[in-house]
């Protein structure tokens, strides 16, 4: 746990003592606070399949995006805290309810504890395969720590745009930052591997949200995509968008998208030839996919 003694865990290196009770920009401290640890059936359906996904989703985030849709969590950091060996147990529990995996989400913040969560989850008997469910704003370093940890790598690559990335997420470098990460998590586990029942047990899937009025910055992402990654590269593009959180006071993307501006995006990975991965329906109701939090 030394690197949280000045903490470099994350792309903002912010030196902060979280040992000590200071904290940056993720506003977390050394102790972990989890939002959720359950079975969820909303994630691709390689991954949560009939059994669901067991889901653990971290408080706290290094970014601080207008539109984000589990705010209440990645800003206001609601949740429980949680001991490395509770932790654990959890891991064990959902394996025990019959989950594909163990979801990790966000947890970027948290990597040196998740990592010594899963040694002693794996010494009483955890199995089931590791996801980890990430922004994309991901220092390459840190994911080398996860190596032999991590069997599934799930980053969202949200901006081709470090502008845009700027003015929704406040932060800088997004593109650069999420495309060496990236790369150094298909080095790790490459194209997806499957089981009998078609469950996914390693490999990427590099998921992109398509936002409202920003169609562009979608098409330059997918473009990237396949020039450096390949027509093999397994890609989740979602519609689930609706405005929450600060979107509501933004006039580009305080709606949902069209089904004109879907059927483009379509069109377009069509046109680039991708021949793996998901497209999610436009939905009537998006909140679905957001679970109910602790309190």
């Amino acid at each position: 746990m030394q690197i949280l003694e000045k903490c470099t865990l994350c792309p903002h290196e912010c030196q902060v003592n979280r040992i000590k009770g200071q904290i940056g920009k993720c506003k977390a401290d050394a102790t972990i606070k989890i939002s959720l640890a359950d079975l969820h059936y909303f994630e691709e359906p390689c991954i949560s399949g009939e059994n669901g996904s067991g889901t653990v989703f971290f408080t706290g985030c290094n970014l601080n995006c207008q539109f984000c849709q589990n705010y209440e969590i990645s800003q206001l950091r609601q949740g429980k805290s949680i001991s490395i060996e509770n932790l654990a147990q959890e891991y064990l529990k959902l394996q025990a309810k019959g989950a594909n995996n163990i979801n990790l989400v966000t947890g970027c913040i948290y990597v040196p504890q998740i990592i010594e969560s899963l040694k002693l989850a794996k010494q009483k008997g955890l199995q089931i395969p590791i996801v980890y469910n990430s922004s994309g704003f991901e220092k390459k370093e840190t994911i080398q720590m996860l190596e032999g940890y991590v069997d599934i790598y799930l980053p969202d690559f949200k901006y081709y745009y470090d502008s845009l990335a700027k003015d929704l997420s406040a932060i800088n470098h997004y593109f650069e930052t999420a495309t060496r990460a990236i790369k150094e998590m298909y080095k790790q586990v490459g194209n997806p591997q499957f089981n009998e029942n078609g469950i996914l047990q390693k490999g990427l899937i590099i998921r992109h949200l398509v936002l409202p009025n920003h169609l562009q910055n979608t098409k330059q992402v997918l473009k990237w995509i396949r020039k450096n990654m390949g027509k093999e590269v397994y890609v989740s593009v979602m519609a689930q968008y609706f405005p929450e959180y600060k979107a509501r006071q933004r006039e580009d993307i305080n709606r949902k998208l069209t089904k004109a501006e879907y059927e483009q995006i379509e069109e377009y990975i069509n046109k680039l030839g991708f021949q793996h991965g998901y497209l999610q329906d436009l939905e009537e109701n998006e909140k679905q996919y957001v679970p109910k939090w602790y309190t």
